[in-house]
């Protein structure tokens, strides 16, 4: 039975793909495939029940949405309580794979240290903060613990790893980074070839990375997750310098944005809704041509000062690939339909262009090849 169901779902697999690719099914399918595989959610529980409200909802967010990927937290968080134990994940990770016909991305923070969603409090192993390995820099033993790490992940049905973070140290008394130890350093090639280490461990396991907070969040004063970030007095250029050598070696795969604001940069808007800061920047001047991903579009740095359908219809225009919707920290039942929608009818009056969706599409499919 189990074979029959993997077959079947290659089959379906197979069709969509050539469905999608061959283009010649209604327009209004197609597009709300490719709209869905643009966002990242979050949900609330343990398991996917059908019959109860969070269960549900995220069945028919990946089934009947084609939401591309979801993101778990652990149970220091009430609302959301996705993570318990290694058995329960283990059930999570293979429910929600069932769901989907094509590959879905499921993403958890697990940099170690004082951000590390898998620890001794579900019963995993703890792992050590970036700064402690950065201080050490020992490359060696920085790769050590993440061929412990992307394992793990692997088993447990987890594809991407929201880490490395490659901001630079620069203010240790950052509330949200240097203060909770999460920057390797303020050099920038021991970040990145720190970085790199914890990178190429985790593709060998085919589990995904995210380098973060584009273009460098080391330097702020305040915590995004919070209210408006103004860098711009501390913010410099070799804040940059990580993601340059990343597209030089070419291994590179996601970026995720920062919730921050740089009037050098863009004197309107904050990086993760800018086209300056995405498109101008880190694609056409750094030259990188993997996914881009949202910080949560709910942290209030954002949410906070724009509503839900300017931070939408902002993002794409700034050239993300991935919108991620954590459901956390603001949730409502019918957030992700209302995205579609929004995004749908952005496309219908020519606010955006079915060839914008399709750009993301095409570079979230190629993202998808390698888990």
């Amino acid at each position: 039975m189990a074979r029959l169901i993997e077959r079947l779902k290659a089959l379906i697999y197979l069709y969509l793909e050539a469905k999608y690719l061959i283009d010649d099914s209604p327009v209004s399918e197609t597009l709300n495939f490719k709209i869905g595989q643009m966002l990242m959610i979050g949900f609330e529980g343990a398991e996917v029940r059908p019959g109860t409200a969070s269960g549900d909802s995220v069945i028919n967010a990946i089934t009947n949405l084609h939401v591309g990927g979801v993101i778990l937290f652990d149970n220091e968080n009430p609302s959301a309580g996705n993570i318990q134990s290694s058995a329960q994940l283990k059930a999570l990770s293979a429910s929600l794979h069932s769901l989907s016909p094509v590959p879905l991305l499921i993403a958890i923070d697990q940099e170690g240290g004082n951000v590390a969603r898998l620890g001794p409090h579900n019963g995993f192993p703890a792992a050590p903060s970036q700064k402690y390995l950065g201080d050490l820099n020992d490359l060696s033993i920085t790769r050590s613990y993440a061929e412990t790490t992307a394992p793990t992940l692997r088993e447990h049905g987890v594809n991407l790893n929201f880490a490395p973070v490659v901001d630079l140290n620069v203010n240790p008394a950052n509330p949200i980074l240097g203060a909770l130890d999460r920057c390797f350093s303020a050099d920038p090639e021991v970040v990145a070839n720190h970085a790199r280490a914890v990178v190429e461990a985790h593709l060998e396991h085919h589990v995904l990375c995210s380098l973060k907070h584009f273009p460098g969040h080391g330097s702020s004063q305040h915590d995004s997750h919070l209210g408006f970030v103004d860098v711009s007095d501390t913010w410099s250029p070799i804040e940059l310098q990580p993601y340059r050598r990343f597209v030089e070696w070419g291994i590179p795969h996601l970026i995720m944005t920062a919730h921050i604001f740089n009037s050098h940069l863009d004197p309107e808007l904050p990086a993760t809704l800018s086209h300056k800061n995405l498109t101008s920047l880190l694609r056409d001047d750094i030259g990188f041509d993997g996914v881009v991903i949202t910080d949560d579009v709910l942290m209030r740095a954002i949410s906070a000062y724009y509503s839900f359908e300017d931070t939408l219809e902002l993002t794409m225009k700034a050239g993300v690939d991935i919108i991620l919707i954590g459901n956390n920290l603001i949730y409502g039942p019918d957030t992700i339909a209302r995205a579609i929608s929004i995004i749908r009818t952005m496309v219908e009056r020519g606010d955006i262009s079915p060839e914008r969706i399709d750009q993301s599409y095409q570079r979230i499919k190629r993202l998808k090849a390698l888990i």
